[in-house]
């Protein structure tokens, strides 16, 4: 009897991990890490991989009057985060849509990002 208990618990056990398994093997059919790692990646690693080598400390080293400033931004009509997600998606003047290298929703969270900060200044 003893033995049989064990047993059971054994294929409880078996059937548990089975099942957990299957469902990260569907979540991954469903939810490709790829989608997983831009969500993981914040506004701070984005700007620092796309945007930094010309807004350096949220300056601008093309135009000095187009910087990640709260003033300049507002002066610039940017004065919330989608109008900020907008230029860094699409570009604007000489400056070059980054849509294909932020990625799905990168766009959002490094305009959230700068606005934050430019909130801090």
């Amino acid at each position: 009897m003893l033995k049989k208990d064990h047993s059971n618990k054994f294929k409880i056990f078996v059937s548990l991990f089975e099942f957990i398994i299957l469902f990260l093997v569907i979540c991954e059919f469903c939810f490709p890490i790829q989608a997983w790692s831009i969500n993981n990646q914040d506004g701070k690693s984005l700007f620092t991989n796309y945007c930094s080598g010309c807004h350096i400390n949220g300056g601008n080293i093309i135009r000095r009057n187009k910087t990640l400033k709260l003033s300049d931004l507002k002066r610039n009509g940017l004065d919330n985060p989608d109008a900020i997600a907008e230029i860094a998606r699409n570009g604007i003047g000489i400056m070059n849509g980054y849509e294909k290298f932020l990625g799905e929703g990168g766009d959002k969270i490094v305009a959230n990002w700068i606005w934050e900060e430019a909130q801090k200044t």
